[in-house]
């Protein structure tokens, strides 16, 4: 076999560090600033939020701009979910 003089350590440096963000699970009653949620992410968060209440009204705030970054959003039993560009939601088992 030979040897092709791969430096893992290296290789490992050289990697981008800006890694994906986490999935953030929250409650979706308008008690959080829409600013919060579009931070979250736009910093590479995935949004899991409990709607309690009516969803086109509490969702206003952010969900245009979330489009506009590339975003998606996902109503799913009483859920909203929201990711970040790149993130997309399957929904084909739906």
């Amino acid at each position: 076999m030979s040897d092709f003089g791969l430096d893992l350590t290296r290789a490992e440096e050289e990697l981008d560090d800006d890694t994906a963000g986490e999935v953030v699970l929250g409650v979706l009653d308008g008690s959080t600033d829409a600013a919060e949620w579009i931070d979250a992410v736009r910093s590479g968060d995935v949004l899991v939020l409990a709607v309690e209440g009516d969803l086109n009204r509490l969702a206003a705030g952010f969900a245009r701009e979330i489009r506009e970054r590339g975003g998606s959003l996902t109503h799913f039993r009483g859920f909203l979910v929201v990711t970040p560009e790149g993130v997309d939601i399957d929904t084909d088992r739906l």
